[in-house]
């Protein structure tokens, strides 16, 4: 290695360029080349052989990464095969290419990035509501504190269904609460929206009906991730909230009738929407499931399904697993039910819990909401910010 290089080097600890706090991993006891790659051993005896491709691709020099935007300059495209000249400098690495090139690893980096390790994160996976589940309430003023908004956003990301209570009776809060987290997502209803009975409606949201449990633009490749809906008024009588988990409703299934599982995870229907200025629709399964048959997003809403085209011989075997999701949804062992008030706002997974309501009386008092809708990455993205200053 270059001595002027490296001394500099030794003088200063490599930066890897991350925000994450990867500093506080053990520091390189040994590095030896192998036929493999390049052999490494911690302090607490943890070991892990990296390739040589994969050691020269993290490079972090600025020739290698944009010294501002951090964003990857170098391009992995040729095979690596002379072994580099190999240092270790306060627990560091450093390796010299044959070219000349000089890289320097953060042993703390390396060891939270070795195959075997886990990588840490700040955002908790999705847990299914356990029995007698209660939603997290973070009062307004709290969210507005970044201890409060990050227990909501944890709230939210893990159960998809949380509540902010004691809020201002003021018009647009939904909108400034969202716009903490990021862009309100547009639909054809706009990106912020009233949910009240009105005249000639163009949804069943805005009338006085009951609404079963469902989830909002089925009919959109890409229905909203996160809705809110904050309540402004609610003096109507009748019209108590509804929700159940799709992901618990999902294990149900599975255990009580796999082929229905089966069937409506494997069949495709349309969905669709149209009105005077929108003709908007998609076919998709009813249930979306990843490689271990986790959920990723249901998509059940009985009056934007539209007409069902599948071979007569596979009609009967859908209608009867739709109907099984059905009566699971709408079971009590699976729905939650509360009456939102004046300054609370609900917010919910949209593609993962169903929400829905009783039917209220128009003429017993008014009941005025305001919702919008946030993507899912935005409420990851602003979690992990946070946790970046704790």
């Amino acid at each position: 290695m270059n001595s002027a290089v490296f001394a500099e080097e030794q003088r200063q600890a490599p930066q890897m360029g991350e925000l994450a706090p990867y500093q506080d991993g053990p520091s390189l006891t040994e590095a030896v080349s192998t036929d493999e790659g390049v052999h490494l051993t911690w302090q607490d005896g943890q070991h892990t052989t990296l390739p040589l491709l994969w050691l020269r691709d993290h490079c972090a020099c600025p020739a290698c990464r944009h010294p501002q935007t951090r964003e990857r300059l170098y391009l992995p495209l040729d095979d690596i095969s002379d072994t580099p000249a190999i240092e270790l400098a306060g627990g560091h690495l450093y390796l010299t290419w044959q070219d000349g090139h000089v890289s320097a690893y953060h042993g703390g980096w390396l060891y939270q990035r070795r195959p075997e390790a886990e990588i840490p994160t700040a955002v908790p996976s999705p847990a299914p509501w356990r029995d007698q589940f209660t939603p997290e309430r973070i009062r307004h003023a709290d969210f507005l504190t970044p201890e409060g908004e990050k227990a909501w956003l944890t709230a939210m990301l893990r159960d998809g269904l949380a509540l902010i209570t004691e809020g201002p009776l003021v018009e647009e809060e939904v909108s400034r609460l969202a716009e903490r987290i990021g862009p309100q997502r547009a639909t054809n209803f706009g990106s912020r929206f009233d949910v009240r009975s009105k005249p000639n409606p163009n949804n069943a949201a805005y009338t006085a009906v009951g609404l079963p449990l469902h989830i909002d633009l089925p009919n959109w490749r890409q229905p909203p991730d996160i809705q809110l809906l904050y309540c402004l008024q609610n003096e109507a009588s009748g019209g108590e909230s509804l929700f159940a988990d799709g992901a618990r409703v999902v294990n149900a299934l599975r255990q009580q009738d796999p082929e229905a599982l089966k069937v409506l995870s494997e069949t495709t229907i349309d969905f669709r929407f149209q009105d005077d200025t929108h003709d908007i629709s998609v076919r998709a399964p009813v249930i979306k499931l990843d490689d271990d048959g986790q959920l990723v997003e249901i998509r059940l809403n009985n009056w934007i399904r539209d007409t069902l085209h599948l071979p007569a011989p596979k009609m009967a075997a859908w209608y009867r697993a739709y109907r099984v999701l059905w009566q699971l949804f709408h079971s009590e062992a699976h729905q939650l039910e509360f009456t939102l008030l004046p300054g609370q706002m609900v917010a919910f997974d949209n593609r993962r819990v169903l929400h829905g309501r009783r039917e209220f009386d128009p003429n017993s008092g008014a009941r005025h909401l305001q919702g919008t809708y946030l993507d899912r990455d935005m409420l990851a993205s602003k979690l992990r910010v946070l946790a970046r200053s704790a």
